[in-house]
């Protein structure tokens, strides 16, 4: 009796939706044919009140146990019911701080994140994170008129996607060099306008055109400023302070005099060797 009291017990907190404290549980499925229901955890975004945050708090879902198959794009239109949406963003963990966002190119892609994911979802306005928050399940991922590619499908997908389209980023790339080209311009214009000026309290901005101009340095400077260096380090050694010092130098001393006797001795020999008398 007690057993079957526990039994029911624990079937009745199985057919609850368990979910962390302050978050709410929306089941998401791949596709009809699935029948058990994975969970994504939602909450409204917030983060302490001296810290800033790249999301506004008031219009951002955060969204937690993000499955692999569960793309930006899919997120988007599962959500898109409760209101608006501005912008979709996942990411391998939460962010703590604001933190500057690198741009996105439409060629180079970033390496896909392996395993789950949190995102962060930006509505119009604050009434879709409210409504996401209430939103009943489950959710289908794949659909007959939104299909979502898996396994080799998927592999085929992402490398036809990898090839790259030659003329197109030829475009991009001229597109972005006289963009940056205009920039450059722009700001050596202002800092040669600058140059030398004054501001109200009478200081003057130090810019790269009014340094000195430093000259190329090549192999044989390099070697010039090594040996320089060589000898300022020689002038600092303190020589013939130690016991061990005087003992090397005597020892280099006589190595060099019994070099010098040898090579006497082959010079003195080499020219007794030409004064012979040679009548024929």
């Amino acid at each position: 009796m007690v057993a079957r009291k526990k039994k029911s017990r624990a079937c009745g907190h199985e057919g609850s939706i368990p979910s962390p404290p302050g978050y709410s549980a929306i089941p998401v499925k791949f596709s009809e044919k699935q029948l058990s229901s994975h969970y994504l955890y939602v909450r409204q975004h917030r983060v302490r009140q001296d810290t800033q945050s790249t999301w506004p708090p008031n219009r951002t879902l955060f969204i937690l146990n993000v499955p692999p198959y569960c793309t930006e794009e899919c997120l988007s239109r599962l959500l898109s019911p409760c209101g608006a949406i501005k912008t979709v963003e996942l990411q391998v963990k939460p962010d703590l701080a604001e933190s500057p966002k690198e741009p996105k190119s439409k060629f180079f892609h970033p390496k896909p994140i392996p395993g789950f994911q949190v995102a962060y979802v930006v509505f119009q306005k604050p009434s879709g994170v409210s409504a996401a928050l209430n939103l009943k399940g489950p959710l289908l991922v794949s659909t007959e008129s939104h299909p979502v590619k898996s396994g080799i499908h998927k592999w085929i997908s992402d490398y036809e996607d990898s090839v790259l389209d030659p003329e197109a980023l030829r475009v991009d790339i001229d597109t972005f060099m006289e963009a940056y080209d205009k920039k450059v311009a722009e700001e050596e214009t202002k800092a040669k306008e600058e140059e030398g000026v004054p501001d109200e309290e009478g200081w003057v901005k130090v810019t790269r055109r009014s340094r000195r101009p430093v000259l190329p340095r090549t192999e044989a400077a390099s070697l010039r400023v090594l040996e320089r260096e060589k000898r300022k380090r020689a002038r600092k050694e303190l020589l013939n302070f130690y016991a061990w010092q005087h003992r090397e130098t005597k020892m280099e001393h006589l190595a060099q005099l019994r070099k010098k006797f040898e090579e006497d001795k082959q010079r003195i020999e080499l020219m007794r060797a030409q004064r012979k008398f040679r009548p024929y």
